[in-house]
């Protein structure tokens, strides 16, 4: 089959490891894997790192397209993930997710904070990548645009206010360790998991 692709995952995907980096390790789950092309493009850039993909079950097919087409052995196959259902039994170093809360609803925000906080281990990280508001402002037109044609499309989404996500991670145990200005009006948040 052809590889699904998304021009912002290929345009955006150098920008996003080198400023997550320094925060990925050990296992990771990547909730919302889309194409799969991130997955492939950072699980070959770092082997080290055990990458598991995993999505919604339309997605499921092209990421595994990807993941065999690279032929990584750090890639295992993609994982069926709802993240209002019930989650996998998994223990995990890092969790990434890129452009995914402004797909969601806030109810579906508020389970995959506390999914991820379960699946981390101590001092893991949760990062995620996308636009959002601060002070209930959006920091620029084009997302205030964004924002707007999502809403149209479903009106549950929406782009989703920093102080809101920080006080659901926090109430699920887990720190904001920085707040990384990335292109195009992004950002890229990073929590880490409280040790008990």
């Amino acid at each position: 089959m052809n590889l699904p692709f998304a021009g912002a995952a290929e345009q955006n995907k150098e920008v996003i490891l080198q400023a997550i980096r320094p925060y990925l390790r050990g296992n990771v789950l990547e909730i919302g894997s889309g194409t799969g092309q991130h997955a492939v493009y950072f699980a070959a850039e770092i082997p080290q790192l055990h990458w598991q993909t995993s999505d919604l079950a339309p997605n499921l097919v092209g990421i595994r397209a990807w993941i065999e087409d690279s032929g990584l052995r750090n890639l295992p196959p993609p994982l069926l993930l709802d993240v209002t259902a019930s989650w996998p039994q998994l223990q995990c170093d890092t969790v990434y997710s890129a452009n995914s809360f402004h797909i969601m609803d806030s109810l579906a925000v508020e389970r995959c904070i506390i999914g991820c906080a379960a699946c981390l281990g101590a001092d893991g990280n949760l990062i995620v990548y996308g636009p959002f508001n601060y002070g209930g402002s959006f920091t620029s037109p084009s997302n205030e645009r964004f924002d707007a044609m999502l809403k149209m499309n479903d009106p549950g989404s929406g782009i989703k206010d920093f102080e809101w996500l920080d006080e659901l991670a926090r109430a699920a145990g887990m720190n904001l360790q920085c707040d990384i200005e990335m292109p195009a009006n992004n950002r890229c948040l990073v929590w880490k998991k409280r040790t008990i």
